[in-house]
């Protein structure tokens, strides 16, 4: 199976749902979409073996893919919507305060560029409740840009994605559900998976400030990202028209039952 279906504990997460081990789930037959992106759900420079299925979160997705050459890609949802249909929650809007920030940030092959401290000051002059940051283990392990965000309000991280099996945290989408599910606000200064998943979760979403830049970064298309969601972006959007635009891209029409996913990603016997 390939190292990125084990990001984020994905592949854990529907094993679990189908009611298999979710600490040793069993192989994927194929390549499952680990973030939002705008592509055809795969990370940038994924090695690609021909003819293998691709497993991806929305039907808008699978014709970019069909398009860029990979028509074997099944729709099948995020998996982070499965989580929310096999978690209650026992939380309720009168019990949600503040806003989760999720900062823009780097990984492994790129660092961010940007200014935390003029982004702080604009959180802090936007927001109206107490303010939990959330910071990528890249950002988190930085003990200066961590001390920063510790002077505005809460600092959280939800784990370490993984790469090549290890350090893998099977619990990194369980810890983020239970983290929005406390806040009546989710925010970002891009329009993420983070966003994506708040707003999934109940959060009020909001993307604004600095956008911040990576090394070597793609602009043309954070730019498209800006002109195309123009509704889910700034201080505060819709809810329910950016809810509306959530789902579409989460894919939360295209949920399988546990037998029918057992089947599509090969795990039916």
């Amino acid at each position: 199976m390939h190292h990125g279906n084990h990001f984020y504990g994905h592949a854990h997460v529907l094993a679990g749902y189908c009611g298999l081990d979710p600490a040793a789930p069993p192989r994927i037959d194929g390549y499952l979409q680990h973030g939002w992106n705008v592509v055809d759900g795969l990370g940038g420079g994924t090695p690609y073996a021909p003819g293998s299925a691709i497993f991806v979160w929305s039907e808008r997705t699978r014709r970019r893919a069909w398009s860029m050459g990979r028509p074997l890609a099944t729709v099948i949802g995020a998996p982070f919507l499965y989580l929310l249909r096999s978690t209650p929650d026992a939380a309720t809007t009168d019990t949600r305060e503040g806003t989760i920030w999720y900062p823009f940030h780097g990984w492994e092959g790129q660092k961010v560029s940007g200014d935390h401290h003029r982004l702080i000051d604009e959180i802090t002059a936007t927001e109206d409740g107490p303010i939990t940051f959330c910071l990528y283990w890249n950002e988190f392990e930085d003990r200066r840009i961590r001390a920063l965000y510790e002077r505005a309000g809460r600092v959280v991280c939800h784990g370490y994605r993984g790469y090549m099996r290890m350090r893998t945290d099977a619990n990194f989408l369980r810890g983020q559900l239970a983290e929005l599910r406390r806040h009546r606000r989710v925010a970002s200064n891009r329009l993420s998976t983070a966003i994506f998943y708040g707003s999934a979760a109940g959060c009020e979403p909001a993307v604004y400030g600095d956008p911040m830049y990576l090394d070597k970064e793609d602009t043309p298309t954070a730019e498209r990202i800006r002109r195309e969601w123009p509704e889910m972006h700034g201080p505060a959007p819709d809810p329910e028209t950016a809810r509306e635009i959530v789902l579409a891209e989460l894919g939360g029409g295209y949920l399988a039952s546990p037998a029918e996913l057992r089947a599509i990603l090969g795990w039916a016997a």
